[in-house]
């Protein structure tokens, strides 16, 4: 018995619908790994809080003169720029893993995409092929349809 075959255009379709499944699933591990790596620079805002309001903490009970204490609070501050930063960026990767899943807002995945490539190594890799994905027609149509 011969098979029936499927039509091209119904085959491309399955394919992206799997490859935009696949990049709302990557979205969401980098995302969760992002915002668990943002978090390390809450160390430097610890430290700066304790250089800012006990500087006698660094001389470890030795004589010797004191950090100021503007320099605990480039510490504080450089500090939270990075969390808040990578945070933001985060949430904002969710949110593009919540587009590509209700194949809505194709523009911002697209320039979650391209943000993503200044994460290396995993944001790299997954903001090219979010770009290569979101660039082909049949993947345009699919969220004209939506």
């Amino acid at each position: 018995m011969d098979t029936p075959e499927i039509p091209l255009a119904v085959v491309q379709r399955q394919r992206d619908e799997e490859q935009l499944s696949l990049l709302a699933v990557f979205h969401y591990v980098v995302a969760g790994l992002g915002a668990l790596f943002a978090c390390f620079p809450l160390i430097h805002i610890a430290i700066g809080t304790m250089l800012f309001l006990q500087p006698e903490f660094m001389t470890k009970g030795q004589s010797g003169e004191l950090p100021p204490q503007w320099f605990g609070l480039i510490f504080v501050i450089m500090g939270g720029v990075f969390v808040l930063t990578g945070w933001t960026a985060a949430i904002c990767t969710f949110l593009s893993r919540r587009y590509l899943s209700k194949r809505k807002n194709r523009m911002f995945s697209f320039v979650m995409g391209a943000v993503l490539c200044l994460f290396m190594p995993f944001g790299t890799i997954l903001g090219v092929f979010t770009i290569v994905v979101l660039s082909k027609d049949s993947v345009k149509a699919l969220y004209g349809k939506a």
